[in-house]
């Protein structure tokens, strides 16, 4: 992983906003993805797919659910930018209501405590 490619995969909001629950959740199914974000799990698949490529994320799949986190193999600078930016959309309405649809989400298959 280098900077460009860092940023280049975060350069799209939708992607942004799936690392950084992703980065704050620890690990997220598509559903869970598709039902915070409020949108169509074809878009969510396709920029989940785009970030694999990236090696910013992993996929595994448990039973039935297909579940995503971001690579621990990454190096630390990419940890230390997703704390930041984490730390500064969490103050943003988008990312509040993000966290908000997660945690409200019915049905759950693993329920955590969002965004805390």
């Amino acid at each position: 992983m280098n900077p460009t490619t860092l940023f280049k995969c975060l350069a799209d909001e939708t992607r942004l906003r799936c690392v950084v629950l992703l980065h704050r959740e620890g690990k997220l199914c598509v559903c869970e993805l598709t039902h915070a974000l409020d949108m169509l799990q074809p878009k969510i698949s396709r920029h989940l797919a785009q970030l694999r490529q990236c090696n910013l994320l992993l996929d595994s799949r448990e039973g039935q659910w297909v579940y995503y986190q971001i690579n621990p193999a990454l190096p630390a600078w990419v940890f230390d930018i997703l704390d930041l930016i984490a730390n500064d959309l969490g103050n943003q309405a988008m990312q509040q209501k993000d966290c908000a649809r997660l945690q409200a989400m019915e049905g759950r298959p693993e329920m955590k405590g969002c965004c805390s």
